[in-house]
């Protein structure tokens, strides 16, 4: 299907994801899945009654969303303790492990685990594809979205590649024909919503990204062609009636950020070079950069869903402010192709954010509202 298809289908058929009021995906982990996981620990639950529990739990949150007015729910990815490491060590040729340190946030630090690549990477099941196929059985009419790391996850946070592949072009070959493979079966499983999670393009934001990208034996230019590509390859093959989304992220652990910087650098590649349907871009405080980036996205079939609403704090933005901001950005987006969302998830992984579970229904009914007078 081509851009003026795609633009013809979304102008006739306006319930297409993403929304004009969306979310990322993550939510606070509720006190009953913590406690669960807990006895699950300690052995005085198994694995079935803990399943139970999160099915529970999971309808609940749907509930919930529902109600606010989301037309997108997740399953809050209560099952995971990390956005990415539990859907990456599900793949074949990837184990998790405990390096000597965690992932550096400012101020602050996560717990140490990691993923490795030890055999050749491929997907022959998952069991996030039942983790799917649950939220499916409860969305109703409502649409099932899931999320997933991004293939540039693997190739970002993962370790021991050369050892296993004796070159960058074969290792990139595995990843995407799983993920080809990965996208598929979740099609069958009935999902037509999936969105792909991305911290590693944060790495072109900052002001020492350069260097860094220089220090693992890339330039940056190549390593955004990698990227692209990747990317690229794995929704290469998606059919026609599924829609997938890329959030852009500059980390959020327990309402703290990795990096920091504007979009600038690969602005004309992430708004134009990636074949996937809408971004969901971080724009809650001035580590994101301005608007003015957004001028490089010519596509008139791709969705902007604008992370104005902070996911980090409980406090509530100033409606006529947020309308504002969308405002500004229209000058540079046409607002239909804008959206409105939090920033990023409330829990990205299991510690959550520094807000408490009213806090973040409270600011998703708030996307909810302003976008209904928005967008009507």
């Amino acid at each position: 299907m081509n851009q003026s298809q795609t633009f013809i289908r979304r102008t006739l058929k306006t319930s297409l994801p993403p929304f004009h009021a969306d979310h990322v995906g993550s939510l606070l982990r509720s006190q009953r899945i913590e406690q669960a996981r807990l006895q699950k620990g300690s052995g005085e639950i198994n694995a079935v009654e803990l399943r139970a529990i999160e099915n529970a739990e999971i309808t609940r949150i749907v509930e919930k969303q529902k109600e606010i007015g989301l037309k997108a729910v997740t399953d809050g990815e209560f099952r995971r303790a990390w956005w990415h490491f539990d859907f990456l060590e599900g793949l074949d040729g990837v184990t998790g492990f405990v390096p000597e340190k965690g992932i550096e946030f400012h101020n602050t630090v996560t717990k140490a685990y990691g993923v490795k690549v030890t055999g050749k990477i491929d997907f022959t099941d998952h069991p996030m594809l039942e983790d799917y196929k649950f939220l499916h059985s409860i969305a109703g009419s409502h649409t099932a979205k899931f999320t997933i790391p991004s293939p540039n996850m693997l190739f970002f946070r993962g370790k021991n590649q050369e050892e296993i592949y004796n070159t960058t072009e074969e290792f990139i070959h595995d990843l995407t024909q799983a993920y080809k493979k990965a996208i598929h079966a979740f099609y069958e499983a009935g999902c037509r919503y999936l969105q792909l999670d991305d911290t590693a393009w944060s790495v072109f934001f900052s002001e020492n990204g350069p260097s860094l990208i220089q220090s693992w034996g890339f330039e940056p230019e190549e390593l955004s062609t990698i990227f692209a590509k990747m990317i690229n390859d794995a929704v290469a093959d998606r059919p026609d009636d599924m829609n997938i989304t890329m959030h852009i992220c500059r980390g959020n652990f327990q309402s703290s950020y990795a990096s920091s910087g504007g979009y600038d650098a690969v602005s004309e590649t992430i708004f134009n070079g990636l074949h996937i349907d809408g971004l969901f871009l971080e724009y809650d405080d001035d580590r994101s950069g301005s608007f003015e980036p957004l001028r490089h996205a010519k596509r008139s079939d791709l969705q902007i869903v604008l992370g104005v609403i902070t996911s980090k704090f409980g406090e509530l933005e100033d409606r006529e402010s947020i309308k504002r901001r969308i405002e500004e950005a229209s000058q540079y987006v046409d607002l239909n192709q804008l959206c409105l969302s939090p920033q990023c998830g409330f829990a990205s992984t299991e510690e959550g954010n520094l807000i408490t579970e009213e806090e973040q229904w409270d600011k998703l009914g708030q996307v909810v509202t302003i976008a209904r007078d928005v967008w009507g």
